[in-house]
Parts: structure tokens; C-alpha cells; sequence
């Protein structure tokens, strides 16, 4: 029977429509886990090793062998990780990094902070990752590097960027801080490039306790030099070889993500559930075809750290508040992109450089997917949105069509509310 069709027109009970869902739950994930972390914790105090302990060791073999790298090296926070693969690059003023605007601050901030020069390229509308042809459009004699961002918890086109980056003698460094355990063609997200850096802040598919980042490589002799820069420069202690930072990754952050690590693909599997459960609930509720619901492409492998749909017509924003007035989490990722923002608009970029990119900033929308989300949660987010469509097709005056489950029902389903 069609969950949400005109065949079967119940609508979520009261009760479930008034306790809402969240756009997180983290306490759902952690509860069932708290003995063994409370545990591992409590060992670290043991030890008294905080800082590059042997839970800092444990971590890095793991996410190394999960990631398909020789090597891993943690740091203080996901941002500090592009920071510090920059400077292991010798990134620096007069040189270029291409970038994309529609991601978080922290891929470009890290450019300017050495002197460099970020540039923005546009992105693949299916995907919101960096579009390769747009890279190369942008490519000059003073680029030095190429940070694709894996966003939402799918790859970029790393076949095509790889060629780029070979092509034009250009590092290739992955901002992996949403997909963890994401593929392209069979290989891992931070395996691909010169350097992988992801961050295990909490509402990532593997989050931390707080902020806590690494970097991976399958380079021996970059791998020890982040360690360096990690350490203030620092090999052996007091002697320092040049200026690092200091982003170390502590041993409580460890301890936390060693518990949660190997339940990880646990996480993910439920996050591809969620994900196919909402395609089925929008189809059979009609809005399919009203709605822009995301893609996984056949070679990737999806690990869903943001289930982010588009909604056109200028609707976004009132979407969005008709959902958290109504107690349904919803979040824009991103409002802006990074070439509007105030402090880079010393590079000069105009409305219409980035197409793609302004187009994504006015439509999309995440919804709630983390592991522990309920059907019944799900029902409640899929009624919501199919609900306020009803009310601006009552309202008359835009394109959009009335979505098929609230056809006959929404009249009924108002006076129950």
C-alpha cells in the first residue's frame, strides 16, 4: 500500500507530528556506546599520555587501513588538516589554489591564511562537487594545487581531476571532511590525491567529542613532515628543523573516535537507508517531480553525511522556517558561497562568475538522515514538506504543483492540527 498516496491518505498520528524530529540526535548514537566510552576515557587518565598517546597511534593505523593509505596523521581539527597539508606543500604567497566556492570556509580559508591565492571554480549541479572543466578553465601558470571537496558524502570526479593534476604537474589535495568512507570507483575518499584531510568534528558521519582532524598520504616522507608541522617544527624535541603549528590530536578525542570507528559502517549503511527511504516517501507522496532529490552516481559510493534537496521557485527559506516552526530540523549548506562572502570579495567576483554555485546557494536544503533516524521520523519530515506545498498551491500565484498525498486530505488534516 502506497505510504503517502491518494489510495491511503493517513496522514502521521498528532502525537507523532507534535514531537517533531531533530536534525541531529547525537545522544541516540552514544548512549548504547557509553560504558565502553566512559571505559577508554578512563584509561587514557590511567595512563596519563593526553597528547599523541597510544590512543592517537591506534587512530591513525585505523583510519589509514579504512582509507586505503599508507599513512594517516592526526591533528586538532579538520581545518588544521588543510592548513598544515598546504604548508607540507610549500604553498605560499604568489602561488594559486582552485577551490570551490559552494563548500565551507574553512577549504579556503586555509589557502589565505599562507599568502595564497584561493581561486573559485564552479560545480556539477548533480553532484555539488568541483565541475573538472571548470577547473581547468582556471588553471594558470601559477596554480599549485586543486582541493576537491568530497561534499555531502559523495566523491568529486577524481578520475578526471587526477588527469588534470598529472596533466598540469598540480597537487591534488582532498577535503574528505564529509565522506569518510566514500568511493570512487572502488578506491576511498583520502586515498586519491597528494593528501587527504578530514575532520571528526561532531556531526560528521565519525564524530568526535569536539574538534579533532587528520590527514592521510600514501607518501612516506610527506607523511613524516606533517607529523613535524603538526609539532611546531619540532624533530627531535626543542629542535626545529622550520615553523610548524601546534595540532596535535588529543588522546581523549582518540579514545572517543576508537570506540565509534568500528561501528562506522554500521552508520553508513542506516545513512543509505535513510537516503532510499526518502526517495521511496517523495516519490509515492508526489513530490519526486516538484523537489530536487540528490543523486548518487554509479561509481561512487554515497556515505550521506547530509541528505540536502533543492527546492525551486524561491521557496527555500520559507520551507525552512515552516519546518523548524513545526519542529523538523532543517539546515542551508551553504547560504552563500564562499566568493560572496565579505572577506573575499577583494578577489573580485561578480553575481554570474559561478552559476552553478549562486543557484545551489538559493535552493538547497538538508534535511535529517544521521543513523538513528526513525521511518516514522521520516514520515513526519515528508508530510511536513508535502504540507506547506499544499498551502502555497492554496495560495495560488506560483508553479508549483499540488503534491499528490495531500490532495484530498489537507483540508481534514488542518483542523486535526
Amino acid at each position: 500500500m502506497a505510504r503517502f498516496s491518494d489510495e491511503n491518505q493517513n496522514a502521521p498520528s498528532a502525537a507523532r507530528l507534535e514531537a517533531g524530529v531533530p536534525l541531529l540526535d547525537f545522544s541516540r548514537q552514544h548512549a548504547p556506546l557509553m560504558d565502553e566510552i566512559v571505559s577508554s576515557l578512563a584509561d587514557v587518565c590511567r595512563t596519563n599520555q593526553y597528547i599523541l598517546g597510544p590512543e592517537v597511534t591506534k587512530l591513525e593505523k585505523t583510519v589509514a587501513d579504512y582509507s586505503g593509505t599508507a599513512h594517516a596523521v592526526g591533528c586538532a581539527s579538520g581545518s588544521d588538516a588543510l592548513l598544515l597539508a598546504l604548508m607540507a606543500l610549500d604553498i605560499g604567497p604568489g602561488d594559486e589554489v582552485i577551490v570551490p566556492s559552494f563548500t565551507f570556509f574553512a577549504t579556503t580559508s586555509a589557502v589565505t591564511r599562507l599568502g595564497a591565492t584561493p581561486v573559485f571554480a564552479d560545480i556539477d549541479p548533480v553532484t555539488f562537487n568541483l565541475d573538472p572543466e571548470a577547473v581547468r578553465a582556471k588553471v594558470t601558470p601559477a596554480t599549485k594545487a586543486i582541493i576537491p571537496v568530497h561534499l555531502f558524502g559523495q566523491c568529486a570526479d577524481m578520475d578526471a581531476l587526477s588527469v588534470l593534476a598529472d596533466e598540469k604537474k598540480l597537487a591534488l589535495v582532498e577535503d574528505f571532511a564529509q565522506a569518510i568512507g566514500a568511493e570512487f570507483d572502488g578506491r576511498r575518499a583520502g586515498s586519491m590525491g597528494t593528501i587527504g584531510c578530514t575532520s571528526f568534528y561532531p556531526t560528521k558521519n565519525l564524530g568526535g567529542a569536539g574538534d579533532a582532524g587528520m590527514l592521510t598520504t600514501q607518501d612516506e616522507a610527506l607523511a613524516e613532515r606533517l607529523r613535524i608541522l603538526r609539532g611546531h617544527g619540532m624533530k627531535p624535541r626543542y629542535y626545529h628543523r622550520e615553523v610548524g603549528v601546534n595540532s596535535r590530536l588529543d588522546s581523549f578525542q582518540a579514545a572517543f573516535l576508537n570506540v565509534k570507528l568500528p561501528h562506522l559502517d554500521e552508520y553508513v549503511k542506516r545513512r543509505n537507508e535513510n537516503a532510499q527511504r526518502y526517495q521511496k516517501y517523495f516519490a509515492e507522496a508526489g513530490l519526486d517531480s516538484i523537489l530536487g532529490l540528490p543523486t548518487t552516481l554509479a561509481n561512487r559510493r554515497h556515505v550521506w553525511n547530509q541528505y540536502v534537496v533543492r527546492i525551486p521557485g524561491g521557496h527555500r527559506d520559507a520551507l525552512r522556517a515552516f519546518l523548524n516552526e513545526n519542529k523538523v530540523g532543517a539546515e542551508i549548506y551553504y547560504p552563500l558561497g564562499l566568493h560572496d562572502q565579505e572577506c573575499f570579495k577583494f578577489l573580485g567576483y561578480q553575481k554570474g562568475d559561478l552559476p552553478e554555485t549562486d543557484r545551489a546557494t538559493e535552493e538547497v536544503l538538508a534535511l535529517p538522515i544521521f543513523p538513528e533516524l526513525t521511518a516514522e521520523e521520516q514520515e513526519v519530515v515528508v508530510y511536513r514538506i508535502g504540507q506547506f506545498l499544499a498551502k502555497l498551491a492554496s495560495a495560488g500565484g506560483h508553479a508549483l504543483p499540488e503534491p499528490k498525498f495531500l490532495k484530498h486530505q489537507k483540508e481534514s488534516a488542518d483542523k486535526r492540527l
